[in-house]
């Protein structure tokens, strides 16, 4: 079923302005909850955000919500961060659910064990290292949700782990690929679209971005989300999580890695090779998409087929872009309720 959501006519939740406490974590709002795609966001934040070490990593992540409720966890994408989630927190927490939401690999106050560990961006190393944290935190099975590099780490996640995802929330849908698909050659406009991993497998771009990190940031928030009117304070609160001292090198070997011209890490072969034969996803799902989404992005049709569980489509209209869940709130928290409830 598809679902059209108009975010300037419909609210789907109301969180007061205030403070929330919500068990384990405190979110400050600056305003109420209500979903603003086409104004300056909020000075929300969350507080103090949390270290553990799991799998290679030490992890930073965000907590809230009671400790005894269902678990979901909250995927960021690139160059984005947490806050991408800092209104959708609440409204869980509200909803009774224990929230996660960690830094990803070479972003904020997550860091690398040891020295000697590859710096390796690949996608499936991502959805390891999220399932080495559920395991750490004791949480057998959690709702996985996340756009961008978080959507496609929880389509693996839910692929290759079933067994742990209640539920999926996927913006764009089916983001699973494999370096053998990434040879394949796109229209013209398509490749257009992807410049910036064309630029990233030279060294040159890895010497623009390692320089312009912040500005090449605020470049692909605004390409990505040609109609969110974000100001100055709300990139800076997220542009600080980019200065984590792997994220360059991460970021450069994620989109090398997708052409093929970068290597992944042996022990993680057997899991490529079940990823590179794109497998249906059979968890609850639900897939959005923004209509004002000016980042790369399957057509809704081209993935339908691979969830073969409950699935729902909804597109949120009202010139939302990609960074859907902080420039619609609502519709994200919304989403993440009715898969768990699916």
């Amino acid at each position: 079923m598809k679902q059209i959501i108009d975010q300037h006519r419909r609210e789907f939740f109301g969180v007061a302005a205030g403070t929330v406490v919500a068990g384990l974590g405190v979110i400050s709002l600056a305003h109420a909850a209500s979903d603003a795609p086409l104004s300056s966001a909020t000075n929300a934040s969350f507080g103090a955000i949390k270290q553990i070490d799991a799998g290679v990593l030490n992890v930073g992540y965000a907590e809230v919500g009671p400790s005894s409720g269902p678990v979901a966890i909250l995927l960021h994408g690139w160059p984005y961060d947490i806050h991408s989630y800092v209104e959708v927190a609440p409204i869980l927490a509200q909803a009774g659910y224990h929230v996660i939401i960690p830094y990803l690999r070479g972003y904020g106050t997550t860091h690398f064990l040891s020295s000697e560990t590859p710096r390796n961006g690949e996608p499936v190393a991502m959805a390891v290292d999220i399932i080495a944290l559920m395991d750490k935190l004791d949480i057998k099975k959690a709702v996985l949700a996340g756009f961008d590099w978080g959507a496609r780490t929880a389509d693996v996640i839910a692929a290759l782990w079933p067994d742990r995802c209640r539920a999926l929330v996927s913006v764009s849908g089916y983001l699973i690929s494999s370096q053998a698909s990434g040879y394949a050659p796109l229209p013209p406009q398509a490749e257009l679209q992807w410049w910036y991993q064309f630029y990233f497998a030279t060294e040159r771009g890895r010497a623009g971005y390692e320089k312009y990190t912040h500005e090449f940031a605020k470049m692909i928030w605004k390409l990505a989300s040609p109609r969110w009117k974000f100001d100055d304070a709300t990139f800076d609160r997220s542009a600080v999580a980019l200065d984590n001292k792997d994220h360059v090198a991460i970021t450069i070997h994620n989109y090398r890695w997708r052409l093929g011209l970068a290597q992944g890490e042996a022990k993680y072969e057997h899991f490529e090779k079940k990823l590179a034969a794109a497998p249906v996803i059979n968890v609850p799902t639900i897939t959005m998409e923004g209509d004002a989404n000016g980042a790369p992005h399957p057509d809704a049709s081209a993935y339908a087929k691979k969830f073969s569980g409950w699935y729902d489509y909804r597109l949120i209209t009202g010139g939302i872009g990609h960074n859907l869940p902080q420039e619609a709130p609502q519709a994200f928290a919304k989403a993440v309720i009715d898969a768990d409830r699916a």
